[in-house]
């Protein structure tokens, strides 16, 4: 995740769930798996695309990802 993304930055393009939503999720109700987050915010509970580089089964590739989102704030 070299590259900065704001908080508005929209990850699951389904349901239209933010990066801050998500980094809320993580930070403030302890969600530490695609599966949490997913049952918190509804990302990823669409397409699936969003949850990482090999779900990705869109022509256009996202830049951001869940799984890489978790790397970056639970490790």
């Amino acid at each position: 995740m070299a590259k900065r993304f704001h908080h508005s930055y929209v990850v699951c393009k389904c349901k239209h769930v933010s990066l801050g939503e998500i980094i809320h999720s993580i930070k403030e109700n302890d969600a530490k798996t695609t599966g949490k987050i997913a049952d918190l915010t509804d990302a990823g509970t669409s397409c699936k695309c969003c949850l990482s580089k090999n779900d990705d089964i869109g022509e256009e590739k996202l830049e951001l990802y869940l799984d890489q989102i978790l790397t970056k704030f639970v490790g």
